[in-house]
């Protein structure tokens, strides 16, 4: 019986070239995956998927108001469903998805962040993180050698953000993969009402 997979990290952990990396090892044995990246990201160019270290591949761009299991039923026999940046899938296409391996028998292996730069779940990490038959992390680590799990926001100048929108597409300049301590440490001085009690 397939499965949904949910590989999450903070940022910098590898996720795109695993992701890579499974859709060759497919590829090699002759098998067909389908890999799929959000619309709204564009920094390798629209819909392909690219890492850090000089892989990358085309890639289905997908928007809030794709029907996933419904492509994955037009596109030809296949073996294997990779999403990349899984963070921005909305809640009903997590649920496509548990379809796609419930009901295709096709395994699918989401990749994403788990939260964003406020310590708030994603709409599709709440989901795959509830959904998903298996929650696999990558790991990094923060500058301190501590395993990174947050993410940090910065602007041009290097300063942490503690508002703005949850989505704001970027990389290593605007972002920064670090340990619970050194993000609470960078999010220092919260007004009331900012977190949690």
């Amino acid at each position: 019986m397939a499965k949904l997979y949910f590989y999450y990290s903070s940022m910098n952990a590898g996720k795109s070239t695993t992701l890579l990396q499974s859709a060759h090892n497919y590829r090699e044995r002759g098998l067909t995956p389908l890999l799929f990246t959000p619309q709204l990201d564009t920094r390798a160019g629209a819909g392909r998927i690219a890492s850090r270290i000089g892989l990358d591949a085309e890639a289905r761009a997908f928007t809030p108001a794709d029907d996933l299991h419904q492509i994955t039923t037009t596109g030809g026999a296949l073996d294997c469903v990779l999403i990349d940046e899984a963070q921005f899938l909305t809640r009903a296409q997590v649920y496509q998805l548990g379809e796609v391996a419930d009901h295709l028998d096709i395994p699918v292996l989401a990749y994403g962040l788990r939260t964003d730069f406020q310590g708030n779940l994603f709409e599709g990490s709440q989901h795959l993180l509830a959904w998903a038959d298996k929650l696999i992390e990558i790991k990094t680590i923060c500058h301190c050698g501590r395993k990174a799990t947050m993410v940090l926001r910065t602007d041009e100048a290097g300063n942490v953000l503690r508002e703005g929108e949850q989505v704001e597409i970027g990389g290593n300049d605007r972002y920064t993969s670090v340990c619970r301590k050194h993000f609470k440490e960078g999010m220092a001085n919260p007004q009331p009402g900012d977190l949690p009690l």
